[in-house]
């Protein structure tokens, strides 16, 4: 135990080294040069760090960002070839010195290629001979020899992931276009569904009128056990909600007296909505947009009337199983 602790303390330190000492104007010039490419972000390292990349190339294509990964060996045989200068070619190495990468320099320049480099050893020839460097603040390696590439691996992780949200965001990628690219498993599946697909309807759902006194809708309530009691007009326009948590509130603070009270005078008027050809993670969003009030259930509208209830639970029991 006391030695997981104290890999833990030691991971712990590198990475607040890294977090500390990281060069921001460093990495905006590298997002903006990320941002500006107008082909593809060509990811590429050696051992470990090329893992590295490969795992960021991956992360970036599913949101959003045209990327690859280029294997030093194989462009050396003819994979270079389709690179163009429209590309930008980035490095992961340590030590920034690496020949293997090295060796891919003198043809990304003949081909007006620019190049990032993403290294820890400051001054190394990877940098010298990039068009852009970010150095990565490397305390030292988890392993005890201080060789095992460890502590260099995770920040390069962590440094490759926030670009790739950074471009994400940049870019407005929307949660519709990750579901679109994510269509299989059970990620697609959670991100898939629409609130149509799990929504209540009809029968099931606990209308009740403005006018009515809540005492005479609590068998409702609690029968149709959605959580809430929508209110409508007799066309079923939506005018308010009322929840079972708002009914322990009322019992708090007025005690039953408040059972003869109409829902006109309980309900809360400008409840959050969504609408059926939303997806449900978008709906799950929406309940929980405000931390200090959550939300489990929500109406489902098109225009002003209300098709369908979508809860919580339905969309979590659907992801599970």
């Amino acid at each position: 135990m006391d030695l997981l602790r104290e890999l833990f303390d030691q991971q712990k330190s590198s990475l607040d080294h890294f977090f500390k000492c990281i060069e921001l104007s460093q990495v905006e010039r590298a997002f903006n040069a990320l941002l500006a490419c107008r082909g593809t972000i060509v990811l590429t390292g050696v051992g470990k760090s090329g893992l590295v990349a490969q795992k960021i190339v991956a992360t970036l294509v599913s949101t959003g960002s045209r990327a690859a990964f280029l294997c030093p060996l194989n462009a050396m045989h003819g994979d270079i070839g389709s690179l163009s200068s429209h590309d930008l070619l980035v490095f992961f190495s340590k030590s920034g010195a690496t020949q293997e990468l090295l060796g891919l320099v003198p043809f990304a320049k003949k081909k007006e290629i620019k190049t990032l480099s993403i290294v820890s050893q400051m001054g190394s020839e990877l940098e010298k001979q990039s068009t852009i460097c970010v150095h990565l603040p490397l305390l030292r390696e988890l392993c005890p020899f201080d060789l095992a590439p460890t502590a260099s691996t995770a920040i390069q992780l962590i440094f490759g992931d926030i670009l790739a949200m950074a471009l994400m965001r940049k870019k407005q990628f929307s949660v519709q276009d990750f579901a679109a690219n994510h269509p299989g498993g059970a990620l697609g599946k959670m991100i898939s569904y629409r609130v149509a697909d799990l929504m209540l309807t009809n029968e099931q759902i606990p209308f009740c009128s403005p006018t009515d006194p809540l005492l005479d809708m609590l068998h409702e309530l609690s029968m149709k056990r959605c959580g809430c009691l929508v209110i409508t007009d007799d066309q079923k326009n939506l005018l308010g909600i009322f929840t079972d948590g708002d009914l322990r509130r009322c019992l708090r603070a007025q005690g039953t007296a408040v059972l003869e009270k109409k829902l006109s005078e309980l309900m809360t008027k400008t409840p959050r909505t969504t609408g059926p050809d939303h997806l449900a993670v978008e709906a799950v969003r929406i309940m929980e947009e405000n931390p200090l009030a959550p939300v489990t259930v929500l109406p489902v509208l098109e225009g002003r009337r209300v098709v369908g209830l979508i809860r919580m639970h339905d969309i979590l029991q659907t992801n599970f199983h």
